[in-house]
């Protein structure tokens, strides 16, 4: 993967990362997953951004340099990954929203349990990165230089299956058209309005 495709606005890399790769090598063994799912999160001009405040010890990733990984903990449950993107020092981030194993499955099985269908193993973004192994102590993992998650280019997804919509569960900006997916792919996540969402402006 090219630090010249991720040095660009959020909105702008997401379609982007449609179908590239992001694999996680462990002792237990490697996953790879294909990505099927994105959103974006436009730093201090998004509301609904982690970064909108401004910088934080706990968002600081954010702000750059592009091709690194920004993890956070959802709700206090599940882990969730955002590649960084744009220039440093101007917050921007892409969520993994969805994926498809094709490196692994009986050890993103494993994680993520037994009766687990293959579709689901990788579908929003908590279940995204216990299939791939991701925590916490992969924040700021370096993706294009790294020895052990590493982001690289799929096949080519055709315009014509990327499909743009609202993003999920966010209460805030909910209504920006940031979230890019794959027409019919199986493993993409059900669209869900936050019960807190109110209309704003578009971007």
């Amino acid at each position: 993967m090219n630090v010249a495709l991720l040095a660009r606005p959020a909105e702008e890399v997401a379609p982007r990362l449609l179908g590239a790769i992001l694999t996680h090598e462990t002792p237990e063994g490697t996953v790879s997953i294909t990505i099927t799912e994105t959103e974006a999160y436009s730093g201090t001009a998004d509301p609904a951004s982690h970064a909108y405040r401004g910088r934080t010890p706990r968002n600081a990733v954010m702000f750059g340099p592009a091709g690194h990984l920004y993890v956070y903990r959802s709700h206090g449950l599940h882990w969730c990954a955002n590649v960084v993107t744009g220039t440093d020092g101007i917050a921007s981030a892409v969520l993994i929203r969805a994926g498809r194993v094709i490196e692994g499955e009986d050890l993103a099985r494993k994680r993520r349990g037994e009766r687990v269908e293959s579709p689901r193993l990788a579908r929003g973004p908590g279940n995204f990165c216990q299939a791939l192994g991701i925590t916490g102590e992969h924040n700021g993992a370096d993706l294009l230089t790294g020895t052990s998650v590493m982001l690289s280019e799929g096949e080519s997804v055709p315009t014509a299956l990327i499909q743009v919509g609202p993003r999920v569960g966010v209460s805030k900006a909910h209504d920006w058209q940031h979230r890019f997916y794959l027409a019919g792919d199986p493993t993409v996540s059900v669209y869900r309005l936050s019960p807190r969402a109110k209309p704003s402006a578009g971007a």
